[in-house]
This record gives C-alpha cells, structure tokens and sequence, in this order.
C-alpha cells in the first residue's frame, strides 16, 4: 500500500479537495443516488470555492493525506456541529472523512480518524458528531468499531433529493 502522509490542508487545497470529495461521493453514493441531483450536490457542496470558503473559516479544519508524490487521497474536515437537536456544548463535528477507495481497508482509515480525533482534542471538544448515510453499511460499522454510538438522525439533501442519515457521537479524552 502506498504509505500517506496527513498535514494540515491549507488554500492551496481547496481545488485538490474538490476533486477528491467528487470522486469520492461518486464512488460510495453512486448506487442508489438519482445521477441529476448528484451532479448539483457535486456542484453545491464539493466545488473548489466551496472548500476555499470553508478553508477560510476559522471554526473549520480539514486534514488531507497525500500519497509520496503529492496526490491527494483523503480528506476529513471538522467544523461547529450542525445537529442543534442532538448537540451539547463541547461538540464538535467531523463533517467529512472521505478516503478513495484503494486506500481503504489498510490502516488508512483509522490513521485519518486518529488525525481528526487530534484536532478535536487541539480544540477541547468533548464529544465528536458525525452524521452518514442510514445504507453506508461498512462506514457505519468503521465509525461503531471507532467508538461512536447513534443518538439520532437528521436528513441530508442531495440536490431537492433527501436522504435519511443517521447521527453518531463518540465522547473525546
């Protein structure tokens, strides 16, 4: 496998960040997501001036791992929960950890959330949220292995399409 190294993802990203979060959402979403409100999802949420916007927002850190030669191949990006139903004070969210495919399943993963867990506890979180899709069956069973446990659901809209996702939290320290 293809060692990576993770760093701080800075402006210079935003363009490698858009591509990657596209190709990823693609890849896992694909199969039981209708192609038109995809596209507008992609181009709503996993743009470059997306990510150059939240690059530049102080409540969001994103970290990103590059193989020896510099492409990127994962990404996760932490911000303020967005959950007011479900959220404490202290939280914090891992709005996206994304990993392409060939670099799952090696260790790769649990390298990223040991990178996103280090950012929250910089930050003093208390507790991590994250919300993933309710038929992500093999995300869902990483996150159960990495300590989180459901505390409810929200809807995630794709495009005008909504999706039911389910709500995990996993206490920090």
């Amino acid at each position: 496998m293809t060692p990576v190294t993770w760093r701080a993802a800075n402006a210079d990203d935003a363009e490698a960040l858009a591509y990657l979060g596209a190709a990823t959402f693609i890849a896992t979403f694909a199969f039981d997501h209708p192609g038109k409100p995809l596209i507008e999802h992609l181009r709503a949420e996993h743009s470059t001036e997306y990510y150059a916007k939240a690059l530049a927002r102080p409540d969001v850190e994103i970290v990103i791992g590059e193989t020896p030669l510099g492409a990127a191949v994962g990404y996760a990006m932490l911000t303020a929960p967005a959950h007011p139903a479900l959220q404490q004070d202290g939280d914090i969210e891992l709005k996206r950890i994304y990993l392409l495919g060939p670099w799952q399943g090696g260790g790769h993963g649990v390298a990223l959330l040991n990178q996103a867990f280090a950012i929250a506890d910089k930050r003093g979180a208390q507790r991590m949220l994250l919300a993933v899709y309710e038929n992500n069956v093999r995300a869902i069973a990483f996150y159960t292995r990495a300590g989180f446990s459901a505390i409810g659901e929200t809807v995630f809209m794709v495009g005008q399409v909504p999706f039911r996702d389910m709500v995990y939290a996993r206490p920090m320290g």
